[in-house]
């Protein structure tokens, strides 16, 4: 039998790197980057040192690290979208000059721009109102006193009945979770509720810092025309 012979091309590659690192002793100093990559056993056969597995086991941390970054990277990206989409809607709700304008930025904006499949703003008043949708205060607190008791954002599963007095008939069934904001500020203006086809989408635990600020925004601007909202204290 004979051996294959050698590609002298590799062989000629391999001695140019061996030289080259012998005249320039100092390029890991300057690329130390490389170190993880490579693999030197420190034993013969298939024993592993401790040294190599240390540096395996750096090396894996160091790939898991990385990920993690990126991870976190990814999230910043999305919150700082997510800014400058609130940060759109709020300027818009300021430089709104009436009732319907208001109704129509934020149903627009949550559609189009946050692409929300399910929106629903409510506003409480004792009369009709010429834009939206307006309900009493009685007849809110009756259907859904339980979201609307503590002041603050609710997340999760809604019961049937919540779904139904919140969503239009076309769209309850539609909804697997939702997020529920009163509209307080000097009394109680509404609610707005955001919802999606994904049971998981909206957790409990699920941060609502932004929804929470376009709520606030909502709430003081809402009282500020003519048309009248009795605030309910």
């Amino acid at each position: 039998m004979t051996d294959t012979p050698q590609d002298p091309t590799v062989t000629l590659e391999a001695e140019q790197v061996a030289d080259y690192l012998r005249r320039h002793p100092e390029f890991f100093v300057d690329h130390d980057e490389l170190i993880p990559e490579m693999r030197i056993p420190h034993q013969p056969g298939d024993a592993v040192s401790l040294v190599e597995r240390q540096v395996r086991l750096l090396r894996e941390r160091n790939i898991e690290m990385r990920h993690r970054l990126s991870q976190l990277m990814d999230v910043a990206r999305d919150n700082d979208r997510l800014f400058d989409k609130t940060r759109r809607l709020v300027l818009d709700l300021l430089d709104a000059t009436s009732l319907e304008e208001i109704v129509s930025t934020v149903e627009d904006s949550l559609r189009h721009e946050f692409l929300v499949p399910y929106v629903s703003l409510i506003l409480f008043s004792d009369n009709n109102l010429p834009v939206g949708r307006s309900v009493s205060s009685a007849e809110a607190h009756q259907a859904i006193g339980g979201l609307l008791s503590g002041g603050k954002t609710v997340c999760g599963v809604l019961r049937p009945h919540e779904l139904a007095f919140l969503f239009c008939e076309s769209e309850r069934e539609q909804v697997g979770s939702a997020a529920v904001v009163p509209l307080t500020f000097q009394g109680l203006h509404g609610v707005l509720a955001i919802g999606s086809p994904d049971p998981q989408h909206y957790k409990s635990s699920l941060g609502t810092l932004f929804l929470g600020y376009v709520a606030e925004v909502l709430a003081r601007t809402l009282p500020r025309f003519s048309t009248p909202l009795r605030s309910v204290r």
